[in-house]
């Protein structure tokens, strides 16, 4: 049973004119994936992305993208004819399978004020070589009484959108100051506090952008110091 805090200042942090990336796990560059993923989670990136800039039409296959707003309004379009705006509250899954094509960028005008913060995260799929497809759910009634909520899985049973990986589920928690939730028990865990901060039993204090990455562990609680939200992967298999 391990507990790993990672600051926020440690994740892997790549620029350039338009994009500031925050990475959980080296996303950008030559880097294996795979290798350093903690259980099935592959790319988990915190992402600032300037008024009407973004990412021009590119192709994934075989990934389970899902992605979060934290601040701002995502334009998405895809090669299966799926197109809308992401805003916060909403969360989005694309299937990759066999191969699609999309772009991303922030729906605020060039001559706009309007910064986009968002979270993407990485899995494989449980099989290869599943027809594309995509999904989203509006989840901001349910986030409003301050529980943990299941936003996105693939394991039998559970709420959110569904996603091509039977052994994952991706939970999410707005918090006011003093309330709490208790972390999954399973194999592997990824704990992410996406804005404000919070107390993590037997870790101490977590700022904005700290995780603590678990491992054959569960059932802690995290406190909110400040208005908060955090994300919670629950995984239950690893690439091993």
């Amino acid at each position: 049973m391990t507990l790993t805090h990672i600051p926020s200042e440690q994740r892997h942090h790549w620029w350039n004119e338009w994009l500031d990336s925050r990475q959980s796990f080296p996303a950008t560059g030559n880097y294996d994936l795979t290798a350093n993923a903690h259980g099935l989670l592959m790319v988990h990136n915190e992402d600032m992305v300037s008024p009407g800039e973004g990412f021009d039409s590119h192709q994934h296959e075989n990934m389970e993208i899902l992605t979060w707003v934290l601040e701002g309004t995502l334009e998405h379009t895809d090669s299966e004819g799926h197109s809308g705006l992401i805003r916060p509250g909403l969360i989005q899954r694309m299937s990759a399978g066999t191969g699609i094509r999309h772009t991303e960028r922030n729906a605020s005008s060039l001559t706009g004020r309007d910064k986009l913060r968002v979270v993407q995260m990485w899995i494989p799929p449980d099989t290869d070589g599943r027809v594309p497809s995509y999904d989203e759910r509006d989840v901001r009634d349910e986030l409003a009484n301050g529980e943990l909520v299941c936003v996105a899985s693939g394991i039998p049973g559970r709420s959110g959108v569904n996603i091509g990986n039977r052994f994952a589920a991706l939970h999410v928690a707005r918090l006011e100051t003093g309330q709490s939730i208790t972390v999954p028990d399973a194999p592997f865990g990824h704990v992410f506090v996406a804005d404000g901060s919070a107390v993590f039993e037997d870790i101490g204090n977590l700022a904005q952008g700290d995780a603590v990455r678990l491992t054959s562990t569960g059932g802690h609680r995290v406190t909110a110091s400040t208005a908060s939200e955090i994300m919670i992967w629950e995984m239950h298999a690893t690439f091993a």
